[in-house]
Formats: C-alpha cells, sequence, structure tokens
C-alpha cells in the first residue's frame, strides 16, 4: 500500500524477492483539468510498469474496500507513502496485520512530513524506522531503524530520495522477521510517548521566508521547502506595482557588513546579500515568479535595487 515515491524502492525489492506480491493498494488518481489528464503518482506507475494488480480505492476503511482486501487472503500489509491512516477493520484484513515504513527515527516526527520537518528543525541527523502497525498514527512497536546524517546542502526532495534506498534493507528484515513470527511472541521495541514529536503535512503559508531567523535557520527553512511548496520572499521592487514573490532555492552566508541594516533588507550591489537576524545571507538561487531560475547576481543586475530595501514580513 503506496502512493508517492518513497515506496518505490522497498516495494520493488518485496516484488524482486521469493514473496509474492499479489496487490497494490494506491490512492485514486487526482481529477486534473489537462488535456494530458493527471501525472500518474510514482506507485501506480511502478504497479502498471510490472503488471501488478491495481485496488484504489477512494477509503481503504470503507466497508467494500476492507471486503476486498479480506477476499485476497494477504499475509501482511506493506504500506509506506499511502496517504490513508488504517483503521482497526483494514488491518486485520490481513493474517499478521501491517508493516510501516517511515521516514524518521521514531518517535520523532510523526505524521506525513517527517524528512521535510526534520531539515526545517534544524536537525543534524535522521533516519528510517519499520513498525508494526496500529491504529494510532506512527505509533507502533519499532522493528527496525536506520540512521545517517543530513548533509549540509542536502534539500528535503534529495533526503526523501537517499532514505528511500535506506529503507529497503530493514523492509526485506522485517518481512523475513513476520513470515517465521510465531504470533505469540511480542514484536519490536515499543514507542516511548513522551518522546514524540508531530510532523504535520506542509502548507503554502509556511513558505515565506522569515528574516529574523539566523543563517542556519534560513538555510534549513529554504532546503526543507523543497521540492513543496518552495520557500520564498516578497520584495516590494516598485512603489506603484505590487511586491514581486521571489521563490528562494539555495542560500549561503556572506560576510558582507550589514550591521547598518535590520533583518529583511538588502545590501546592495553585485549579489542579492540580505541581512538575516544573526549576520548577512547571500541568495545564489532564486526564481522569481512566472520566470526562470537565475543566480542572486543575475537578479541583481537586472534591477540594481538600492541598499536598505526591506523584504516584507512574513
Amino acid at each position: 500500500m503506496g502512493t508517492g515515491p518513497f515506496a518505490v524502492p522497498s516495494f520493488d525489492a518485496v516484488r524482486e524477492s521469493s514473496h509474492e506480491v499479489i496487490a497494490v493498494v494506491t490512492k485514486p488518481e487526482r481529477e486534473v483539468k489537462s488535456r494530458k489528464g493527471p501525472p500518474s503518482a510514482p506507485v501506480r506507475r511502478w504497479a502498471d510498469e510490472h503488471g501488478l494488480p491495481l485496488l484504489d480505492p477512494i477509503s481503504v476503511n470503507d466497508p467494500v474496500a476492507i471486503e476486498q482486501l479480506r477476499q485476497l487472503q494477504a499475509d501482511l500489509f506493506v504500506v509506506c507513502d499511502y496517504g490513508h491512516i488504517l483503521k482497526p477493520d483494514a488491518l486485520k484484513a490481513s493474517r499478521l496485520g501491517g508493516i510501516n515504513l517511515h521516514g524518521s527515527l521514531l518517535p520523532a516526527y510523526r505524521g506525513a512530513a517527517p524528512v521535510q520537518r526534520a531539515l526545517l528543525s534544524g536537525d543534524r541527523k535522521t533516519g528510517i524506522s519499520v513498525i508494526l502497525m496500529t491504529p494510532k498514527l506512527d505509533g507502533g512497536p519499532i522493528l527496525a531503524t536506520r540512521q545517517t546524517e543530513i548533509f549540509d546542502t542536502e534539500t528535503a526532495g534529495e533526503l526523501e530520495s537517499r532514505l528511500s534506498l535506506l529503507g529497503v534493507e530493514p523492509v526485506m528484515e522485517c518481512l523475513h522477521l513476520l513470515a517465521t513470527w510465531d504470533g505469540d511472541t511480542a514484536l519490536g521495541q515499543p514507542q516511548d510517548p513522551a518522546a514524540a514529536t508531530k510532523a504535520p503535512r506542509l502548507s503554502k503559508r509556511e513558505a515565506e521566508i522569515d528574516w529574523t531567523g539566523s543563517n542556519r535557520e534560513i538555510d534549513c527553512h529554504v532546503r526543507g521547502m523543497q521540492p513543496w511548496p518552495i520557500a520564498f520572499g516578497q520584495l516590494p521592487i516598485k512603489e506603484s506595482r505590487p511586491p514581486v514573490r521571489l521563490m528562494v532555492l539555495s542560500v549561503a552566508s556572506s560576510d558582507q557588513n550589514v550591521d547598518d541594516l535590520e533583518p529583511g533588507q538588502i545590501a546592495g550591489g553585485k549579489d542579492l546579500v540580505v541581512a538575516s537576524g544573526d549576520g548577512a545571507l547571500k541568495i545564489e538561487r532564486l526564481r522569481p515568479a512566472g520566470k526562470r531560475e537565475m543566480t542572486g547576481e543575475e537578479f541583481m543586475r537586472g534591477h540594481q535595487l538600492p541598499r536598505g530595501l526591506r523584504f516584507l514580513e512574513a
């Protein structure tokens, strides 16, 4: 059971193993008003490529969907990046319930955006967890974990791709564990509820940059908001026009003197340097709304903005 790209490496490892994939369950295709139709979700595309039976109920917890699952007579559900929470009746539709591959070191970052939230929080390390599923969101016993450092220039999208590969081996280990389980022995390490943190889905309104943050905080924000919804700032270039929305793709600390500036004001000159809460920050790559990606230097050449011009407050 899965929808997004995080699931594909582990699902494909299961397909290539001695275990039998009897069906793939994914979310329905979104309605998109386009002649080309909606883009195919990664798990749907993967299942189609390998000719695997596909189910896409609107709700996996609907009685009709649960009956379909029961008829499959599956031993186990392998769940990752699905987008639906399985309620007790759905979990009971397989002999052994389900395991879930999650993109954090649980109980940290339970929820839909664990990879992004780890970056936004400035964490230096993260990892994956495989849990035995319970009705509580990401709250089941931990069967396996893997840890890794977060690279200094890594975006959330890049980190998620790396974690999806890191999860393959522990998923296969857990399948072996469940295949030899006697059904009575307690499995996994219970999670500590007191250590649990939440990782709610990102929203567009969170993407606006708070320039009073430190250079590191802003850098983590920029990387954590990629590939969606993309960090941005609003710069009032001309008084007679609305502010220009600048989507910020990469930043770096600068040694330019901004002692006379407040956070959010630009330094002027050759590069697009902005005063932050603890120094100066150079915007290396950006994309103005409706235009191509460019360097901060290219943007400044085209506008020659004065020192002291301020981004709007988030």
